[in-house]
């Protein structure tokens, strides 16, 4: 069965850190790039973080320096280090999985809230 399985968020005082994992179906992780996207209430979902299968990564403007995404490609898991969270930052966090062509993700994960207070 093909899933993206996340876990880690939560509440944090501003300036604090999370990370997020997304335990992946290896047939989804092994080819495929991940991301981290995020949805703020009433506004669009937007791209975070991507990691290719060779490691290569790009970041939203408003993360760089603070958000590292990587991936462990033996246990299937994509990872997204929070640093100096801010409360702009609230939000649902969502795993995705985009195949090579597209340039949308293909699969998600359900999502997890990460919450930052001031």
């Amino acid at each position: 069965q093909v899933q993206l399985v996340e876990s880690g968020g939560g509440l944090v005082q501003a300036g604090g850190s999370l990370r997020l994992s997304c335990a992946a179906s290896a047939i989804i992780f092994s080819i495929r790039t991940m991301g981290w996207y995020r949805q703020a209430p009433g506004k669009q979902r937007e791209l975070v973080a991507e990691i290719t299968s060779g490691g290569s990564t790009i970041y939203a403007d408003s993360v760089k320096g603070r958000f590292t995404i990587s991936r462990d490609n033996a246990k299937n898991t994509v990872y997204l280090q929070m640093n100096g969270l801010k409360p702009e930052d609230t939000a649902v966090y969502y795993c995705a999985a985009r195949s090579k062509g597209l340039v949308r993700p293909d699969y998600w994960g359900q999502g997890t809230q990460v919450t930052v207070s001031s």
